[in-house]
């Protein structure tokens, strides 16, 4: 007996509805009814007795799932959202304003002038001359340093030009108050000649000591019925000597009458010296009359003539050099 496909076929598809129908009405029927408020009490949820056990907190902590903060997205555009967060809907043509108005105030751009391009690549446009605006200070400046620098230089001339003054005081502390010397062997001297002569002891001069028949040299020059000995250096090291007469300790050395009027001689040949008058030549014959004169005078000095040597008070020394600035 063969059963017929239709019949198969339709038995399938009701058992398959009545499966259907029959799970539907299970999960229908299975669900929990509706909490009910009754006498107006809240209804309490039950306590799950299927609830984990941890045997440590650290465990209990490891287990807990993050919760991640999850924010409602906004209904305004973000880009729209100043900084205090308050919505603007013209934030954007503001910031474009803002951002003009600052490349305007830098000057960068000029809108009052046009700027055209030039088409001659070796064209190259000049650079706008920028006048400095001179400062007043530093002209002031410069002009009180430039006036400070020449008055240094001025002064370092003038020191340098000078001749230091002797300290008298300091010298005749330094010298013995009478030196005695001697005349080494006759000599017969004239004006400016030298005359050679000898310590007689040990004598202490401008800080030094020189120990006896040390050699010292003098210079003659004449005046009435002296014959003056000046003492300029001793030893290579420069003093300001003068030999006064051992017997009358005046200065210079006794002449005797018969030099008086060759001497006036000569002291008329040297005012005469500074006379020249051209066209009158009567005073040139006078002048080489005078000079003949003087260049005659002659002393003579014997050996182991004592004399005393002192400080000189002549203020020859000490004057200073001016030149021209």
């Amino acid at each position: 007996m063969k059963v017929e496909k239709n019949k198969i076929i339709f038995s399938i598809v009701l058992v398959c509805i009545l499966l259907f129908i029959g799970s539907y009405a299970m999960l229908v029927l299975g669900e929990d009814e509706e909490p009910t408020l009754e006498n107006n009490q809240v209804p309490v949820p039950e306590l799950e007795d299927d609830q984990k056990q941890y045997d440590s907190k650290l465990d209990a902590l490891n287990d807990l799932k993050e919760v991640r903060q999850t924010n409602a997205p906004s209904i305004y555009d973000e880009r729209l959202l100043d900084s205090t967060g308050v919505y603007d809907p013209d934030l954007l043509d503001k910031e474009k304003m803002r951002l003009v108005d600052s490349i305007y105030k830098q000057g960068q751009i000029k809108y009052s002038e046009q700027s055209y391009e030039h088409i001659n690549p070796r064209y190259r446009p000049s650079k706008p001359t920028i006048k400095k605006e001179k400062d007043t200070i530093d002209v002031k400046d410069e002009q009180e340093t430039e006036v400070e620098v020449k008055e240094r230089a001025l002064e370092h001339q003038l020191f340098f030009a000078s001749h230091p003054i002797e300290n008298d005081d300091l010298n005749a502390k330094n010298t013995d108050g009478f030196i005695y010397v001697r005349v080494d062997g006759t000599q017969t001297v004239k004006n400016n000649y030298r005359l050679q002569m000898r310590l007689l002891k040990d004598a202490m001069i401008y800080g030094q000591r020189y120990s006896r028949n040390t050699p010292i040299y003098g210079f003659i020059s004449f005046k009435p019925n002296r014959a003056i000995i000046d003492i300029e250096n001793i030893n290579h090291q420069p003093v300001r000597l003068r030999a006064h007469d051992y017997q009358d300790g005046s200065e210079g050395i006794y002449v005797e009458n018969s030099f008086r009027a060759e001497v006036t001689n000569e002291i008329v040949g040297d005012m005469v010296d500074d006379i020249n008058i051209t066209g009158v030549p009567q005073v040139s014959g006078f002048k080489k009359i005078f000079q003949r004169n003087h260049r005659n005078v002659k002393v003579t000095i014997t050996d182991n003539y004592k004399l005393i040597l002192k400080i000189s008070k002549t203020k020859f020394q000490g004057k200073p050099m001016m030149g021209n600035y």
